[in-house]
């Protein structure tokens, strides 16, 4: 199969490419090709106003619902979702039932997304049941093609669990995450503490919630010297954690959520359930330092934070719906009234190195991975534009800027209507 992309503007600043105007041909999934003018029969031709082109995006913290929430989302849709809104690589959380802790359920999944636009990458339980008592079969699941291990937001209460975790998957390379917000200090609150929460009257989640974590996670990984991810950070101090373990030559990534780069604690004053969420919008202040270490190397991701519910656990009183938004759809545009388009398809793309998932940007001869978009033009996200099944959506009403034409990965293309 020929596919011919006709007058687009290449993005990768790693690429001789960057920033130039070209016809691009891919060849039964290979990266054959790239001029001024490619003239080629029987290709489909991909000629979109204003085309773009970049590395295939990616998302490390996925939820969908299968296996045991299909209502919320199934794996099929929720790959096709991410497809259409330009990931052509996604991590799968293991808030599944039942979690995600044997090799089988890997397995079972890797071979269900076979065919996808979007690859499937899997971060698996870390202890069985992702109960936080025994270590799950590491090794087992890393054979099977996991490539990360993680209680999904869960704080590992036993702080040994983590660190043989640590250890152990040194012998493999692996990736072990941890979820940065203790329960008991948390408490059951509902939105960041301060000034927002007191007039509110609502329960809330100090910033040591997340600190003290963090702080701990970080003297287990220097004491082991292992690898390891944090999905999401939120506060002004723990962007400085982060970036002193960085100083210290430590093994650690981090990202951080587009609805905090987005959103602060000030949009919960009409007690919308969307903007509840697992860490808490935070403080003004928090989110300037949360966008400053995006841009200085200290966050070294973005993630959508992408979490389906169904409107039984979502439409509800404020206190009682259930915390998560998603937010594939809507990353891009959001993203873009915040950052330049360089910045973006940066935040969007540099993340694979901390999973080991190759990006081969515009390098003949290997398989197109590819994002097309364009920059351009603006409009309002509405409910008609998500692609989910759940449409718990904090973004919705939101300014999106540009416009996500597809994606492309191997032989497979998702083109958006």
């Amino acid at each position: 199969m020929k596919i011919l992309f006709k007058n687009a503007t290449l993005i990768n600043e790693k690429s001789p490419f960057h920033n130039q105007k070209k016809d691009v041909l891919v060849i039964d999934g290979l990266l054959t090709q790239i001029e001024d003018q490619i003239k080629v029969e029987d290709a489909i031709v991909i000629d979109k106003k204003d085309l773009h082109l970049s590395s295939g995006w990616f998302d490390p913290c996925v939820s969908f619902g299968e296996p045991g929430y299909e209502e919320r989302e199934t794996l099929a849709n929720g790959l096709l979702t991410a497809a259409k809104s330009g990931f052509t690589h996604i991590v799968l959380n293991p808030d599944t039932h039942p979690a995600l802790d044997s090799l089988t359920d890997v397995s079972h999944l890797l071979q269900q997304s076979q065919g996808s636009t979007t690859a499937l990458h899997i971060s698996a339980s870390l202890s069985e049941t992702s109960r936080g008592e025994n270590l799950a079969p590491l090794f087992e699941m890393h054979k099977a093609g996991a490539i990360a291990f993680g209680d999904f937001n869960t704080t590992l209460k036993n702080p040994n669990l983590l660190r043989i975790a640590l250890d152990y998957v040194q012998s493999f390379d692996g990736l072990i995450q941890a979820y940065p917000l203790d329960s008991n200090l948390s408490n059951g609150g509902q939105m960041h503490e301060g000034e927002v929460s007191t007039n509110l009257g609502l329960k809330a989640i100090p910033h040591i919630a997340e600190t003290s974590t963090l702080a701990r996670d970080i003297q287990l990984l220097e004491y082991t010297q292992g690898r390891m991810h944090i999905p999401y950070i939120s506060t002004a101090e723990s962007v400085e954690l982060i970036r002193n373990a960085k100083k210290k030559g430590l093994k650690i990534s981090c990202g951080v959520a587009v609805a905090h780069l987005h959103a602060t604690e000030e949009d919960l004053m009409d007690f919308d359930a969307n903007f509840k969420i697992i860490p808490p919008l935070r403080s003004s202040k928090d989110q300037r330092a949360l966008r400053e270490g995006l841009l200085d190397g200290t966050i070294d991701m973005v993630t959508s934070l992408h979490q389906p519910l169904n409107p039984e656990l979502k439409d509800l009183e404020f206190v009682r719906a259930k915390e998560g938004s998603i937010g594939l759809e809507a990353s891009f545009g959001i993203l873009l009234n915040y950052f330049p388009l360089v910045k973006v398809i940066s935040f969007l793309t540099r993340g694979k190195k901390a999973f080991k998932i190759k990006d081969s940007g515009f390098e003949l001869g290997e398989t197109a991975d590819f994002t097309l978009f364009s920059p351009k033009g603006s409009s309002t996200l509405e409910k008609s534009d998500l692609h989910s099944t759940s449409k718990n959506c904090l973004f919705l009403g939101s300014t999106i800027k540009g416009k996500v034409y597809g994606s492309l990965r191997g032989n497979t293309l998702q083109l958006n209507n």
